[in-house]
This record gives structure tokens, sequence and C-alpha cells, in this order.
């Protein structure tokens, strides 16, 4: 299928090829009739992308602020890698579009195949043939709607968001300034709501616009006239409420909107200005400033959007999707006319040349459409399973280590952040290695690791790549959540698998995996605790040297406060924090110790924001993991300390260690030499090794039993968490 994409690094447009969109649990496949460009928000983005490096973090202070953070904890290679990854993309464009349902995700029976659906959000709703959209992020179209109407329904329910924020009364005066699209439907909003509406914009066509449509007056905000409208219609007191929907960096708007608004009235922030509050005139008459968040509450709730989960309506009574529902029912009743508002409607093949002649100002414009080819085309045929399907049945019997053939074919399943530059980058181009496929649910994912790392296909169906016996191994990097059972599925197809941290998030899953093992025959598998491949921890522990005695370790993780909205937050499906990462440095203790732990003893401050986790051991030895939440920014993030026999091991975060011993002549010192900016925590010697063992048959580079024992420790912090005593761990079959 076909979507509108944009690399932010070089500005480029494209029409791209990307997989079909797999349909997943909880919503539909949509094939879209109509999508809607946001001629403010979207021509931002592309005017950003065409900025040169300066300009970009000029205008995106906050993500410079991200970066800068990121070298302070990963050092500048990784964080390199990482912004590079990101800007040299294609990220999609759109959020709002109407379409007819494809295929329907168990858990959904509001809708069927055939319906004619309006879509929201800048994951799900993109300029795209197909979209997989989850349930609070549609709403059914009424019947007799048009569909190039339906597809207003992203922008209608941000400016319906914005209106019902001001609480407008039956009777008042309010004052909308900027009159691009979201302007011109919060006039016919209000005015939907028996309020006078007065119009400010520098474009006479678009003042002309909203009159036609419901202003009684609009001007040019230098213009007097304006002012001798409201003083007119509000007998001199000012307007009750001010909508700023203007954009760009100019503070006219804020400063007119104190200039005319009435002592005590609502000033509602809708689109993104300049926002210099004058403070002796905000404060004089007490206005009170409001802000508007996109299309109302449940916009950025994981749990709302992705999940399902709606809000009872006793409580938020207007969600994203009722505001979505309510402004389709406005359009379909004839309260609110969009039709004006359609400058142009362009075929989907023209997207580029659409999109650049609205950047370049040849096209003037306030709404403008994308139409898409009518295609009749079985859903069966053109839609993919989602990732998560039932079990693989295939018969695996135990036998001796499949030798792959040169060279050595890799499927992974998921294209994330960690996977694109933290493995794929030790991988494309690694001699003997063939990227040979990549599966993810979302289609523009796989179109961007096929393109940056050389895939030789990109798909979403998972079962495609299981049933393919010329893959000799896959990876799975996807979220948490389904580590575990994605890991099972491949085991039992006879894979070989790497799979990313955690291997499981419960006992259950756990049993899982080692029962796929037990069925199959097959226990080709390695998780990714990389830091035991470390070159500098590697050469520490050699010059250590062997110990007779019980250590002593102590392990200090700096893991930082987790941005607002981070999938690790969603601990409710992707488990707590601890056991997403906790293995890393329970299977580096479990290393540098040379045993696996007997028990598990975990405490926590209030919150479970930090841990202390003490590992006891067969020899007598004891590991305890500071994690640590709170800590600043400026510390290091991993800092160890291993004691016994008279020796010390010290390492301080991946940059130097150092190993102190006591000898005949007096102490002796070790100090590896300081490389302050690379970071190597041992992922790329860590697939060197996964890779040899694909490629020989031989064993694993970590033991089943070891990565076993490692993950049931991790998940005994949490046992020991709530029943506040020692877990006694199972020794390993």
């Amino acid at each position: 299928m076909k979507q509108v994409v944009q690399n932010y690094k070089s500005g480029e447009l494209a029409l791209l090829d990307v997989p079909v969109p797999g349909c997943k649990p909880g919503g539909v496949v949509v094939r879209s009739v109509y999508s809607l460009i946001s001629t403010g928000t979207e021509l931002m983005k592309v005017s950003e992308a065409g900025m040169s490096m300066v300009g970009k973090a000029r205008s995106r202070p906050d993500q410079v602020a991200k970066v800068m953070q990121s070298v302070a904890t990963n050092g500048v290679p990784a964080t390199y890698r990482k912004v590079m990854g990101k800007l040299d993309s294609y990220t999609p464009l759109g959020y709002s579009l109407c379409g007819v349902v494809e295929q329907v995700g168990a858990g959904v029976d509001d809708v069927a195949v055939g319906d004619l659906v309006a879509c929201a959000g800048n994951e799900h709703a993109l300029h795209a043939e197909l979209n997989w959209v989850p349930k609070n992020l549609y709403a059914p179209v009424p019947e007799g709607l048009a569909p190039r109407h339906a597809a207003f329904g992203t922008v209608g329910s941000i400016a319906m968001q914005g209106v019902r924020q001001g609480e407008p009364q039956l009777g008042e005066v309010a004052l909308v300034i900027g009159l691009g699209l979201i302007g011109q439907l919060v006039v016919q909003l209000l005015t939907a709501a028996g309020v006078r509406v007065v119009g400010v914009d520098p474009d006479p066509a678009r003042c002309e616009l909203a009159e036609r449509t419901g202003a009684v007056a609009c001007g040019d905000p230098e213009s007097k006239a304006v002012e001798a409208a409201v003083a007119e219609l509000t007998g001199g007191h000012g307007v009750d409420q001010v909508y700023l929907a203007a954009g760009g960096g100019s503070n006219q708007p804020v400063e007119l909107a104190a200039r005319l608004c009435r002592d005590r009235g609502r000033v509602v922030d809708i689109g993104k200005c300049r926002l210099d509050l004058p403070w002796n005139a905000y404060y004089e008459k007490e206005l009170d400033v409001r802000f508007s968040r996109s299309y109302g509450p449940g916009r950025y709730d994981p749990a709302y959007e992705l999940e399902g989960r709606d809000y009872p309506i006793g409580y938020v009574r207007w969600t994203e999707r009722r505001n979505l529902a309510c402004f389709l029912d406005l359009v379909a009743r004839g309260r609110v006319d969009v039709e004006p508002l359609i400058s142009h409607v362009a075929d989907f093949d023209d997207a580029v040349e659409t999109y650049q002649r609205l950047k370049d100002g040849e096209l003037k414009a306030v709404a403008v459409l994308f139409r898409y080819p009518e295609q009749e085309v079985e859903a069966a045929e053109k839609a993919a399973p989602e990732v998560a399907v039932p079990a693989v049945a295939v018969e695996v019997k135990r036998s001796a280590a499949r030798v792959a053939s040169a060279p050595v074919r890799l499927a992974f399943v998921g294209a994330g952040n960690y996977a694109t530059s933290m493995l794929l980058p030790h991988l494309a181009g690694r001699e003997g290695v063939e990227l040979a496929t990549v599966v993810t649910t979302t289609a523009l994912s796989a179109a961007n690791a096929q393109r940056k790392f050389g895939f030789a296909e990109a798909t979403t169906d998972l079962d495609a790549v299981l049933g393919d016996k010329s893959i000799d191994a896959v990876f799975v990097v996807t979220r948490h959540s389904s580590h575990a059972e994605l890991t099972r599925q491949a085991l039992l197809a006879g894979k070989t698998v790497f799979v990313e941290k955690p291997l499981a998030l419960t006992e259950d899953e756990l049993a899982g995996v080692l029962a796929a093992v037990e069925e199959s025959g097959n226990d080709r598998l390695q998780v990714g605790f990389n830091r035991r491949f470390a070159p500098l921890l590697q050469e520490a522990k050699k010059r250590f040297g062997t110990r007779s005695g019980p250590a002593s370790l102590r392990y200090l993780v700096n893991a930082g406060r987790l941005q607002h909205g981070s999938w690790y937050l969603q601990q409710s499906s992707e488990g707590s924090r601890f056991a997403g990462e906790g293995g890393h440095f329970i299977d580096t203790a479990n290393w540098l110790l040379g045993a696996d732990p007997v028990s598990v003893y975990a405490v926590a401050t209030h919150g479970n924001d930090d841990l202390q986790v003490v590992l006891r051991y067969p020899d007598g030895s004891t590991a305890t993991i500071s994690y640590v939440t709170t800590g600043p920014a400026g510390l290091p993030k991993e800092t160890l300390d291993l004691i016994a026999d008279g020796r010390a091991l010290r390492l301080d975060d991946f940059v130097r260690a150092s190993v102190y011993a006591e000898g005949g002549a007096g102490p002796k010192k070790w100090v590896s030499s300081r490389l302050p900016k690379a970071r190597d925590k041992g992922q790329n010697a860590e697939l060197a090794a996964f890779i040899k063992a694909v490629r020989t048959g031989g064993p694993m580079p970590v033991p089943l039993d070891s990565l076993v024992a490692t993950t049931a420790a991790t998940l005994a912090v949490q046992v020991g968490l709530a029943g506040g005593a020692p877990v006694t761990l199972a020794r390993p079959r």
C-alpha cells in the first residue's frame, strides 16, 4: 500500500510503498476514502523538516534538552546514533480521515466490515491507503453524512474541545483570533451554541469566509472595525471569551485578547502561538487563561487510546471519542457546514506535489482533502494478520542444533528505537549475515528499517516468517508484554531466538517458554543480557582473576525519571520498570560471581520508585543492586564494585575500570585507559557470539539455565516487595 511520509533530516516528502498494517485486537483496519490535511499543524512540521540542523534545534528546544540529557547518561556515540536514527527516518503525516472498515479485530463489536467510520490520531489516522485504528479513536459516520465531510472529524474535535474549555453560555460574545481551519470551525461551533462571534485574521478572504458561516463581524487585528464591533456587541464591556487559534511567533494575539476581553473573562489557547502574557493587563482584569489539549480527555493516555479503556460518562462527559461522534452528528444535522472550508481536493497519488504547492504558497487553502482511489479487493487478500497470533503448530523433534548455511538469514520482529540504534547497526553489512525480513505491526516502521538497514523484505505477517524454513534466527525486539509469547512461537517453529530483555514478565509466561522448549526440543535461545559481553568489564574480570572466598558486590543503577507518556509506565500491561530491565544487572552480578542466586530480598521506597535488591549465592557471596530513579542527571548511570580475597574491581559507567590487589611488594593497581566518549556495553560482542552459535550450531552464548535463573530472580523481586520477606529460588533443573 502507499503512505505519505517525510524524512525529518532532509525534508524529503515521499509517497512510499509500505506493508499493509496488521489487524490487532481492540481495533479495526480502515481503508481510507478521504483524509484531511491540517494546513496548520502539518505544514508547520513540513516547514521544520526543511530547516537546517541549527534551525531544527531552535524550533524544538525541548528536544535539544533531551539530547543533552542523553549525552550525559549514554555518551556521545550512542546518543548520536539514536538521534540520527530518528532524524533519518521516515515519519508519517496526517491525523484525520474517513474510511471503510476492512477488518475487525478481536474485542470490537460496535462496527462491522463495510461500515463507514471517521478516524483520529497522528499514529493511526495517517495519509495512507490502510490504517489500523484502536477502538477509542474511531466513530461510526451517521447515515447520510458524506465521507469528505466526515474526514473533518478530528480537527472538528480539536475545535470542539477548545470551545468546551471556554464554557460558552447562550447570548455571550466571543472573539476568535486566527481564522485558519481550526478557527473557522470554532466560529461555527460557537454560533451553533448561541454565541455571537467576532473574528480576527489578517487574510480578508478568511474573514469573509467566517462571516459567511456565522461570524457577526471579522477584520484585521490592526483594524478599528474589530474593536468597534466588540464595543457595540458588548456595550463596551468586552468579550466573554477569547479563543487563540493563531500560530507564529508574534505576541500580538495575547495582547489583543487582553485588550478586548471583559473583566474576569476567559482566554483559551487552542493553537501554538507565542504566550508572553502582559502581566498588568491580565492581572488587572483577572483573566482566566486556559489551555485546550487536542481532541479532549483521553488524549496521550495509552490506556484510553491503545487499550480501549473508556472513562465513565458520569465522571468524564466528553472524551476524545465522544467529541468525535458529537462533531459528526452536528455536521450530519447541518449545524456545522464544512463544505465551504474545502479549498482543494487532490488525488492521493498527487500528495507530494500538493504538499509542495502548499509549502511554496502556490496553493492557498483553508482545508485540503486527499481523495483515495476506489479499490474492490477482498479484505482477506490485502489485510495482514495481527502479530500476536495463535501458536504455530510446528513439530520439532529433539535433534542436534541446526547449522546455518552461509549467510545466516535473520528476521526481526519489531524495529523500535532499541533495535534500530543498538542492534541493527552492528548487524547491517556484517559479513556472513543477511537481514532477510523485518516484521512490525505498523507499516511505516517496517519500511524505515528496510530502507535504512537493507532488509530484503518488510511485512506485518509473522506467520510467513515463522513458516519460512530459510530463516535461521528470529530477533524479538517488541514491547515487553509480547516477548514471552513471541519467543514461545518462534521456538516451536524451530527457530534460534534472540529476545531482548525481559524474557518474561510473569512466572506463567516463563513456564510457557520452558514448555515450548520441552515440547519442541529446541533450546536455542539467547536473551539480550549484553553487559557480560562488554570488553571493558571482560578485561577487568580477567585481571581480577579467580577467587577462593565469598565476594561482596555492589551495583548502583541511576535509572533516572521516565518522561510522561513513556510506555514503561504502563505497568498493568508492560510490567514494572525493574521487571523490564532489572535482568541486566542481575545477570551481570551472576556472571561476575560465577553462580546463580539462591534467594532474593527486596525493599523499596514509597511508591516502589527506588529499590534495594539483595541476592544471596551458594558460596555465601552477596550482591546488592541499588536501583534508583530519583538520582541527579549528572550522576553516572551505572557503577559497580566487587570485593573478595583482598582484591577489588570497580567499573565506572563502562567508561573506566580499575582493579586493586595486594601483593608481596605492596598494593597493586590496574586502571583501564579512559575513554570518556565511548561506552561499549557489549551489544556488538554479544551479537557476534550469537551469530557464531547460529552459524556453527555450537553452544549458545549463555546457557539456558542461566537465562532462566536470571529471569526467575528478576520476577522474585516483585514477589519479595509484596511479601516483605526473602524469596527462596528453586535451583535450575
